[in-house]
């Protein structure tokens, strides 16, 4: 049976834990930004040789560092660095097996004392497996074995004991965000890159999709020629999806007529139907290439304020309309 803990009212919160909450969060931030200044030669070798290995990169660390080298083993893989956690325990009773010459090792300890560091340190060293410490500790035994050691001190932790890893593990995921970053630019890792490995979801949907996938296409795409009148137009824009594009005789697009363009014209007359459409329509449309990602289209209608827009190929001829509620109906939005 699971117990309901009841929230007491905002007034009876004492004000004493607010200001520590901010304090944690302050230490936190002073803990992370300090670490700015230690960027430098030691950063660089780091990048180095998590760039130059042949293999995969091995992140290991114990308890709430434990929970710091998974996170920073994900973000490495997601962005191009192939990587994955191993715990030091289990790594000494035969999770070893996974670590081979021309792996790098990134072991993150406060101390740099954890009791199974002696035996990781021999087999990396036997394996010749380059190590780089993330540590509080620059004397300790992890830092005196390492090939780089990356400064992750910290002045306190935020618990009021100095007990409770809390501003050293944020140091350390930190540190480990920079590399991650450092390793993406060095390799050149694009848009293209991530969508291969994160094809599910929303963010896969946004990475994926090409304005190809989701415009409207063939006999479907509103047109109508430079000598139509604005009834052609109304007509074509009633059936489909409340805009038309104009073309020339060999298919280029010339302008556009929004249900905008219509209403303002009902504004200044009741007798639109013969106006030619050339007098009304947009003569500088905005137009997107098939090849663009459904993402940079809807941030084109962001920031042109418009919900739709026809789609061109190399020449500039109609290929197709794209409309903001089928990027949404996607989940590109």
């Amino acid at each position: 049976m699971h117990r309901i803990i009841k929230m007491k009212d905002k007034k009876t919160v004492s004000p004493n834990l607010l200001d520590k909450a901010r304090e944690v969060i302050r230490i936190e931030a002073k803990a992370v930004s300090t670490l700015a200044d230690r960027i430098g030669d030691e950063f660089l070798e780091a990048v180095d040789l998590l760039y130059s290995s042949r293999g995969r990169v091995i992140v290991s660390g114990m308890g709430k560092s434990g929970y710091v080298a998974r996170k920073i083993a994900a973000t490495l893989a997601s962005t191009g660095t192939p990587a994955i956690y191993l715990h030091p325990v289990e790594g000494v009773h035969g999770d070893l097996g996974v670590t081979t010459k021309g792996d790098v090792v990134i072991a993150i300890s406060k101390s740099g004392e954890m009791d199974e560091l002696p035996y990781l340190l021999r087999i990396f060293k036997r394996l010749e497996v380059s190590v780089i410490a993330l540590t509080g500790s620059g004397n300790s035994t992890l830092a005196q074995n390492a090939d780089v050691v990356l400064d992750v001190s910290v002045e306190e932790e935020a618990c009021p004991h100095g007990l409770a890893p809390t501003a050293s593990t944020t140091a350390s995921l930190a540190m480990g965000d920079a590399l991650a970053i450092a390793l993406l630019l060095k390799r050149g890792f694009g848009p293209d890159d991530f969508a291969l490995i994160h094809p599910g979801g929303a963010l896969g949907r946004r990475l994926i999709l090409k304005v190809e996938d989701v415009m409207i296409g063939g006999d479907n795409i509103p047109r109508v020629s430079l000598d139509a009148t604005m009834k052609d137009a109304v007509i074509e824009m009633t059936a489909k999806r409340g805009i038309t594009s104009v073309v020339d005789k060999k298919h280029h697009v010339v302008g556009v007529v929004t249900n905008g363009d219509l209403m303002r014209l009902i504004e200044k007359s009741e007798m639109i139907f013969n106006i030619p459409v050339v007098e009304v329509m947009n003569k500088n449309p905005k137009v997107i290439s098939k090849n663009e990602l459904g993402a940079a289209a809807v941030k084109m209608m962001e920031k042109h304020a418009i919900i739709s827009m026809p789609v061109v190929d190399g020449d500039n001829k109609l290929i197709g309309i794209i409309h903001l509620h089928d990027l949404m109906k996607a989940g590109v939005v």
